[in-house]
């Protein structure tokens, strides 16, 4: 009796030490970056001028993420990189136009130097 006893607690100590090990592994799984969004960058936002049309700046930048659904004259641009690690990156940048021409920026982006300067000019 005291044999069965004792394989059943080594096999209760062994099936705990494997659940245990495997817990303690969590840390080491790899999780994959997740990003969502037009990636942009500063270069990309620098080609941009006051009173270029809407065809312009598609080319420039791409399709936005989102336009306002009550006002065809907002783009909203958005990009969100949720790093495996739990660390979060968001960047944005909002563009209104004007009679179908840039008008305004804003958003995370530094506004370029030329962007009051039409490509007209």
């Amino acid at each position: 009796m005291a044999a069965v006893f004792s394989k059943s607690i080594s096999k209760w100590l062994i099936a705990a030490s494997c659940a245990l090990s495997v817990s303690a592994c969590s840390n080491w799984i790899f999780r994959i970056d997740v990003p969502q969004g037009n990636f942009l960058e500063q270069k990309d936002i620098d080609k941009l001028r006051i009173a270029m049309t809407k065809e312009q700046v598609q080319f420039v930048l791409g399709n936005p993420v989102a336009e306002n659904s009550f006002d065809n004259d907002v783009w909203h641009y958005f990009y969100a990189l949720k790093r495996g690690n739990g660390e979060n990156f968001e960047k944005k940048l909002v563009l209104t136009f004007a009679d179908n021409k840039l008008a305004q920026m804003t958003g995370d982006f530094e506004t370029p130097a030329q962007f009051n300067t039409a490509l007209d000019q």
